[in-house]
């Protein structure tokens, strides 16, 4: 593609310019190739104008810059921007021909329920007829083909290569989490959202952020942007639902499980099988448990509707979605029921256990296995515990990924969260694998187990490598051992 089309609406001076083709687009100087755009971003660890000659030699033909490098090349133009995040994103989206103006994209952003939500409307427009791409922390997909990913939301040129290929193969409709990262580091810039949604906001990325201040304007930020055309769904019932859309040029509609709202929802009877719901008036039952994911499937509903759907087909879908991976998962053997989650902040973990507890009957006991993250803010951790141990009988505590950090000193820290008399109930038990073993040799006939923190990873990370870990898989191993040896 020209140059001159991947600039457009792009502001900053221009040396050496003269429209050119260009190959690819990068920020990563290790990748360029001849006729590459390569862009110079200020990360968190490392800056892309260190390697503007690198980049250069390797046979970039363009880079685009906050600042000129000290000696220039006569035959490279060099675009000087305010802003290089954004100016990628608007150039990765010219590049790919703006894929994000030829389907229907649908961004989620809170602390909690992002996944579901993306992954279930996923999996309801797919049931609906319609060829629709995901953008997960679980999996990228293009229809039915899954694409890995390892961040919440991928860089800028990913995102585009993504909606080009989705547009390619004749999706209509994308679903995309966009964490608080990827909007402060401009990675959604360029993108043309049909509509966007606001789930909750609760204690989380602080080591990111600093303060909460600055961890809800980030989410603000997404709604700031959209266009008049969009529409904004947010949660009412949050403190800060409505400080989210009082800036944004979107038709606003709200949804609650408490207050009047443009799409209301009631909790009629709920079981570790399900939910039934009233949505506007209307009954349905659902796989998805618990008061949390009545506001998950609330926002589901309405964005089906926004999304020109019927209220009786979105009903019925809705009756037809399944849980996503990792997300209130069951593994029901021995007469026990264990549950996997990815509760991994105060908030999500608190909701898990408190739907656990509405559907518990007297005679049954809750162990819980958590941990928390390493390199992460420290500040949840003794909060996580003392939350863990005000709603169950038991409680382990137990590495999640340690990252860089050394175990100990995280379950020191969440140790802190516990009174004298929760102290009494919990059992710590820095391998994980070992933790789980206990709590199924702990539990018997009845008993509710919630093992919480990891969800659907499939790894866990020590000391910058990641080896195998399947929660789902280490709590049914350990409960066929224990049938096993029941029945010699």
């Amino acid at each position: 593609m020209q140059l001159e089309t991947i600039l457009q609406g792009i502001a900053g001076e221009r040396l050496n310019y003269n429209s050119r083709p260009i190959t690819q687009i990068t920020f990563d100087s290790r990748s360029v190739e001849k006729g590459s755009l390569f862009v110079a971003q200020v990360g968190v660890h490392t800056d892309g104008h260190n390697y503007i000659d690198k980049a250069v030699a390797a046979g970039a033909s363009a880079v685009v810059c906050e600042h000129l490098p000290e000696n220039t090349v006569p035959q490279v133009c060099y675009i000087v921007v305010n802003d290089s995040d954004e100016a990628l994103g608007i150039a990765a989206s010219n590049f790919y021909n703006n894929p994000s103006h030829k389907l229907a994209l649908v961004g989620i952003t809170g602390t909690n329920g992002k996944t579901t939500t993306v992954t279930l409307l996923h999996e309801m427009f797919r049931l609906a007829g319609h060829k629709t791409g995901l953008l997960s922390t679980i999996v990228n997909k293009i229809d039915d083909k899954e694409v890995a990913t390892t961040h919440t939301t991928p860089d800028a040129v990913e995102i585009n290569r993504l909606l080009a290929e989705m547009v390619n193969e004749g999706c209509t409709h994308c679903f995309m989490e966009v964490s608080s990262h990827a909007i402060i580091q401009k990675r959604i810039a360029g993108l043309h959202f049909t509509g966007a949604i606001f789930s909750n906001i609760t204690h989380d990325h602080l080591d990111f952020h600093k303060t909460m201040a600055a961890y809800i304007a980030a989410k603000k930020a997404f709604f700031d942007a959209l266009p008049s055309t969009a529409w904004a769904l947010t949660n009412r019932d949050d403190r800060n639902g409505m400080v989210m859309v009082q800036n944004t040029k979107a038709h606003t509609y709200t949804y609650s499980l408490h207050t009047a709202a443009d799409f209301n929802c009631k909790v009629v009877e709920s079981t570790f099988a399900g939910t039934l719901l009233t949505l506007n008036g209307k009954e349905v039952w659902t796989r998805l448990v618990g008061q949390f994911n009545a506001y998950n499937s609330t926002a589901i509903y309405a964005a089906a509707r926004l999304c020109g759907t019927s209220e009786t087909e979105a009903l019925r879908l809705i009756s037809a979605l399944h849980p996503a991976p990792g997300r209130f998962q069951h593994v029901d053997r021995q007469g026990i029921t264990a549950i996997v989650d990815y509760a991994h902040t105060p908030d999500a973990l608190e909701n898990v256990l408190r739907t656990i507890n509405e559907v518990q009957q007297s005679h049954q006991r809750l162990i819980v296995v958590v941990g928390c993250g390493g390199d992460r803010d420290p500040l949840k951790r003794p909060i996580m515990a003392h939350i863990a141990a005000q709603h169950s009988d038991r409680v382990i505590l137990t590495s999640d990924n340690p990252r860089t950090e050394d175990p100990e000193v995280i379950l020191d820290n969440m140790e802190t969260g516990l009174s004298n008399e929760e102290k009494f109930k919990t059992l710590r038990i820095t391998d994980r694998r070992q933790a789980i073993k206990s709590a199924c040799m702990m539990a018997h006939k009845d008993d509710i187990i919630l093992v919480a923190g990891k969800g659907h990873e499939t790894y866990q990370e020590v000391n910058g490598v990641r080896h195998h870990f399947d929660d789902v898989e280490e709590l049914n191993t350990q409960l066929e051992s224990i049938n096993n040896n029941l029945e010699q």
